[in-house]
């Protein structure tokens, strides 16, 4: 009697967000801030929005985290900054916190959408992203914070993507000629910031729809198109 041949290991299921960006999870992130020296000037509102996927693999935005941030100690406050972003740092009615809380909310969220998702780490998805990214990271470094989700320099860059796909780099022009609304009244607040933004990259992933299916094909024929899976991140406590 002949033996039946092996059974071949099933092929790993790779979440379609893992598969989409290579496991890299998209994380929209504005702040506003006391000037532009990420070293010297102080972190004043961080917002991050979270992408989601569905089933089709379309990209939509996610849900938004955002934090008024107490400047650290000694740090500097540029006037003009102040007077574009409209933030009085010292107001009573403020809800700001310190910057460790504030990264430590936005890092638990993220890591558990790192998760869900299955992928390996977030990468920072940004308007001019690396003045975002720079911020973030002299936070990151000033407050000695732990298991930090994002790649510390690969970003994604909208203003980059915008003026590619439409013509246009200044985000509120790109907004406009995406056919969405902009509120000029909202402008230069993170949240409002990050959340047109996330808007604009799911806009512009999904109008390449077509162009992504093609190269993940030629990717399998490479051997490229499956990512490994991500082996699960500790909960958070």
């Amino acid at each position: 009697m002949s033996e039946l041949p092996p059974v071949p290991p099933p092929t790993p299921i790779v979440p379609l967000m893992a598969r989409r960006f290579r496991g890299f999870l998209p994380v929209v992130v504005d702040v506003e801030t006391g000037g532009f020296e990420s070293r010297t000037d102080a972190l004043l509102q961080i917002a991050a929005v979270l992408i989601e996927i569905d089933a089709g693999g379309h990209l939509h935005r996610g849900e938004t985290h955002s934090f008024h941030v107490r400047p650290f100690e000694n740090s500097r406050l540029d006037p003009a900054s102040l007077q574009v972003n409209k933030i009085d740092p010292w107001h009573p009615l403020r809800p700001a916190i310190d910057e460790s809380d504030a990264l430590q909310r936005v890092f638990r969220a993220i890591r558990a959408a790192i998760r869900t998702h299955g992928c390996r780490r977030a990468v920072l998805v940004g308007h001019n992203a690396s003045f975002d990214l720079a911020f973030l990271n002299a936070a990151v470094t000033r407050t000695g914070m732990k298991r930090n989700p994002f790649h510390p320099f690969s970003c994604f860059d909208t203003a980059t993507l915008a003026g590619a796909a439409l013509g246009q780099t200044v985000l509120a022009k790109a907004v406009a000629v995406a056919g969405m609304a902009w509120d000029q009244a909202s402008a230069h607040s993170a949240t409002y910031d990050a959340e047109r933004t996330a808007d604009l990259f799911c806009l512009i992933c999904n109008e390449l729809a077509g162009s992504y299916a093609r190269a993940d094909q030629r990717a399998q024929g490479f051997g490229w198109g499956v990512p490994t899976p991500a082996p699960p991140e500790p909960e958070d406590d």
